[in-house]
Order: structure tokens, then C-alpha cells, then sequence
């Protein structure tokens, strides 16, 4: 076992506070990684907040991690001390259940995800990525191109491939009319794929001032959610629309924008549920209400290669960790553009 440092939270009422714990030694088939840069995704919220139920404590978050390979097992044969990598949401699955085998391993039963999850190897559970290394299966390791700024690059491990992901599995293309619910660390990466997809982007928001970014982002038109004549203008006419909001609100008013057999998919995860959607909604135009989570290896590693071969990074104002706490807070009062990242190299001064 190793030594290691990172911020961790100690029960679900305590500010993130310096942490000592041991990673285990690699083993054959591991990736030892110093951990460069980590983004702050909402979820890390809920869970050291335990607004899901189930946080175990002490908890160190973070699964939007990029950094270098320093060592690797006697079996790997994917990377090489210096290569940059990336560590997303999972760090391993059963590998054997027709989701694993399809190459869709974040809805296998027995996923492990990267932190407050029950890690095989110590018995316990296992620790994130607000911490200088980590030790991952190779199999759950991902390339992270030259081309790509790698702090930049760090939040594309969950807030990119949450939005790339349903994006791709409903087709989205030329031709097609995307709304994007919310702009925040994930509407953002929703506005770029739509576009780079070739898609006439939509984004709906609260918040008037936001239209600029949405625009400068990629957006072709930015409606104002509060506003309903605006909204109404859009009845009937929209293929897809990613919701992205991690609050509960009313569904119908982007049901009803839907054409027929037009989908509203959900990637935001509300801590209570969403009031019951109009099923008139739905039927008379067979509508679909949807849920997408993650990506699985396969797919994370294509939208990399994708982000790199087209310059799509995200948005984001780097923090040492000392300022994460602030940062959370920021968080909920939607204060940032569009996703903290934080520079592990601030915890040196800890060692």
C-alpha cells in the first residue's frame, strides 16, 4: 500500500478537509496515475451532502480526473509512464453481464464507480479523484490526446460523455432540432456536441443574461423558459431535447415542444422527483420521456478522440483545492463558467 493525500468529507455536515489514506500498490493489470487535474462535478454535491442516501464516510469525490501515467503493472500493454490519461465515472464492472459485454459497462449491476462505491481490493470504499494518484485498472483507463489542454479536458470524463453519450444513442444529426434544458457544466457540453453533430441547437433557460454564452457556445436560438409566449412558439417542433437540470421541475412544458416521436432525455439527477408528467402529453404523439447515464470505456474514449479531432474542451476557471468548499457553494448559486476544475498540484503543500 501507498501513502497519498487528498480532501476528503468526514460525515455529510463537514466541509472537505485535508485526508491521509493509503491506495492500494498496483497490481498486473494497473495504471498508477498522478492525478493532474480533477473537475467538480454537481454530483459530488449530492453525495458528500448524502442528498442521494447513500454517501459512506470518509468520502474523498472527484470522477472528472486527468493526469500522468507513473507506473504500470507487469500486464499492461495500453499505456507507458507519461502517457496522459483519463479516469471517468467507473473504475471497474463485471465484464461479463450482456451490458459489459456490449461495451455498455455503466449499467452493469455490479459497476464500481470511482468513489463512495465498495472497492474489492481493500474491503472498504473507494476514494475519487480530490487526491494526488489513484490506481485503476488498465481496462478503465482512458487516452487523453496531446491536442487536448488537459485541464480542460478533465471535465469531459463525466460532464462530456453524459451529454455525448444520449446525443449519440438518439441519433442526432444534419438537420435535426435540439433543445438544451439549462446551462450549466452540462448544457454547456450539450450546446458543443449538438453542434459539432451538425444539429440547429436550441437552449432553453431561466436566465436571460445567459443568451450571449449560448450563442458565443454554439447555440443557433436561446429561448427564455419563464417566458411562455416564447416557449409556445416552439410547440411541436423539437426531435430531441436534452434536459440537463438537476433540480425538479415541470416536464411538460418541453414534452409539448416535441414532434412526434420526439424524446425529452434527462441527465439531471434532481435530489426529489420531478412533478408526474401529463400523459396526454405523451400519448396523442408518442412522445418518450428518457434517462441516459454516462457512457461505457468504448464510447467515452471515441467522444476523447472526437473532442480532440474537433477542439471541443469545456469551459472552465481552474481552483486550487484549499478553494473547494467556496467552490460548492458557487456551484449551487450557478456562479461558475461552466465547470470548476482543481489543480491537484495545491495539495504539494500538504505532503
Amino acid at each position: 500500500m501507498q501513502k497519498t493525500i487528498g480532501y476528503a468529507a468526514y460525515n455529510h455536515n463537514s466541509p472537505l478537509l485535508p485526508f491521509s489514506f493509503e491506495r492500494r500498490d498496483p497490481q498486473p493489470t494497473d495504471v498508477q496515475i498522478e492525478i493532474l487535474f480533477c473537475g467538480v462535478c454537481h454530483s459530488d454535491i449530492h453525495q458528500v451532502r448524502n442528498e442521494w442516501g447513500n454517501s459512506v464516510f470518509p468520502m474523498v469525490p472527484g470522477h472528472e480526473i486527468v493526469g500522468k501515467v507513473i507506473k504500470t503493472g507487469n500486464e499492461v500493454t495500453r499505456f507507458k509512464p507519461g502517457d496522459s490519461v483519463g479516469v471517468g465515472c467507473l473504475v471497474d464492472s463485471c465484464r461479463v453481464c450482456p451490458d459489459c459485454r456490449e461495451n455498455l459497462e455503466q449499467f452493469c449491476n455490479d459497476a464500481v464507480f470511482t468513489y463512495n462505491s465498495p472497492d474489492k481490493h481493500s474491503g472498504g470504499s473507494n476514494y475519487g479523484g480530490y487526491s494526488r494518484q489513484i490506481v485503476v485498472d488498465q481496462d478503465f483507463v482512458l487516452h487523453v490526446s496531446d491536442k487536448l489542454d488537459l485541464a480542460a479536458a478533465a471535465p469531459l470524463l463525466c460532464a462530456g460523455i453524459t451529454t455525448y453519450s444520449p446525443l449519440r444513442n438518439w441519433g442526432v444529426g444534419k438537420g435535426d432540432k435540439v433543445g438544451i434544458v439549462g446551462l450549466g457544466g452540462l448544457g454547456h457540453m450539450g450546446i458543443k456536441f449538438a453542434r459539432a453533430f451538425g444539429a440547429h441547437v436550441v437552449l432553453f433557460t431561466t436566465t436571460p443574461g445567459k443568451a450571449n454564452d449560448a450563442r458565443r457556445l454554439g447555440a443557433d436560438e436561446v429561448v427564455v423558459s419563464k417566458n411562455i409566449e416564447e416557449v409556445q412558439e416552439h410547440l411541436a417542433s423539437f426531435d430531441f431535447i436534452l434536459d440537463t437540470v438537476a433540480a425538479p421541475h415541470n416536464l411538460d412544458v418541453y414534452t409539448s415542444l416535441l414532434k412526434r416521436d420526439g424524446t425529452l432525455c434527462l441527465v439531471g439527477v434532481p435530489d426529489h422527483p420531478h412533478p408526474s408528467p401529463a400523459v396526454g402529453n405523451l400519448i396523442f404523439k408518442r412522445r418518450s420521456i428518457a434517462g441516459s447515464l454516462i457512457g461505457g470505456l468504448k464510447e467515452t474514449q471515441e467522444m476523447l478522440d472526437f473532442c480532440a479531432e474537433n477542439a471541443i474542451t469545456s469551459d472552465i476557471e481552474i481552483i486550487p483545492i484549499q478553494q473547494v468548499n467556496e467552490a460548492y457553494e458557487r456551484v449551487l448559486k450557478s456562479d461558475v463558467k461552466y465547470r470548476f476544475v482543481i489543480d491537484l498540484a495545491s495539495l504539494k503543500q500538504l505532503e
